[in-house]
């Protein structure tokens, strides 16, 4: 196993990634690549695998495959992180077990989303997966887009009981900034919090003490500048950056975890990164005319600055 000391910490820009698929369905592992190579040559500084690769729709077989792909392709470039939340504790150890056994460098969860849970049973839930592996474990409230938002309690008894380089902390309900400085402040600067809102919270987060950011990878190029900006203190091109950004993504949170997909998907074909816009079945809202002719326009404003 690695040790703690020798492990690479979790920092800095973690995009998530797209799945592509084939037009039959299959895992597109090609451009898979192609966007893994894409990431790390841009400045990312690891790759995630989380709820905008569509692991909800993918069979557990699947998302097994995934992961062990991923893993490798990141092996040596920088760190990787596997999603590895289910509907049952058993399940999810697993996953995690198995993501360790790939070559993962951390894992992330959210909490089953078919039932409702009490905070002690969401604390054994991840208490569970975090005790079967010697990896960190990212605690991650997706309530923003699905599932039931993470009692701030819990959050200070896994840390309590893991300690900061175990347990890391995604929190994703909102309102995203005063929920994360409840965060911080609750467990005296010790967490160690992401943000995920894909750049639209990016500069406020930042502010309040993230450690790194996880967007998707349509946006990667700016969210690096803007994360050298940030780190910069330079506040005139961090706000030339992130407002074309916060457009962006104001209409990919308008439709949903469904608007993230499609939208990401629609400007990695712009890109030339990816071949088609494929999204496993069944979706609620696919983009249309008018919204790609804006996010078009907003994309094409973003490079202009960038």
């Amino acid at each position: 196993m690695t040790s703690s000391a020798s492990r690479p910490q979790l920092r800095g820009v973690l995009p998530v990634l797209q799945t592509p698929f084939t037009p039959q369905g299959d895992f597109d592992f090609e451009t898979l690549d192609r966007e893994i190579q894409w990431a790390f040559d841009t400045g990312a500084d690891g790759v995630v695998v989380a709820m905008v690769s569509e692991i909800l729709r993918l069979s557990e077989s699947g998302r097994r495959e995934l992961a062990e792909h991923v893993c490798k392709a990141a092996q040596g470039r920088g760190t990787s992180v596997i999603s590895v939340g289910a509907e049952s504790t058993p399940v999810a150890v697993e996953l995690a077990q198995h993501a360790q056994s790939v070559g993962a460098s951390a894992v992330m969860a959210i909490p089953p989303i078919s039932t409702s849970l009490s905070s002690a049973a969401t604390r054994d839930y991840f208490a569970a997966i975090a005790a079967g592996i010697s990896i960190p474990l990212v605690v991650q409230d997706a309530s923003g887009y699905v599932g039931s938002a993470i009692d701030i309690g819990v959050y200070g008894e896994l840390l309590e009981q893991f300690g900061p380089e175990r347990i890391l902390f995604k929190p994703e309900a909102s309102p995203l900034g005063p929920n994360l400085s409840r965060l911080r402040d609750a467990t005296g600067g010790k967490a160690q919090i992401f943000e995920g809102s894909g750049g639209i919270n990016l500069v406020d987060c930042y502010r309040r003490g993230i450690v790194g950011t996880m967007p998707g990878t349509d946006l990667l190029d700016a969210i690096v500048a803007l994360w050298n900006a940030l780190q910069a203190g330079d506040d005139d091109r961090i706000y030339q950056l992130s407002l074309p950004i916060c457009a962006i993504v104001a209409l990919q949170l308008s439709a949903g975890l469904d608007g993230f997909l499609a939208i990401e998907k629609h400007l990695l074909v712009r890109r030339g990164i990816f071949k088609n816009t494929v999204q496993r079945q069944p979706v609620g809202w696919t983009i249309d005319a008018e919204t790609a002719a804006e996010v078009d326009r907003l994309f094409d404003r973003l490079q202009h600055v960038l």
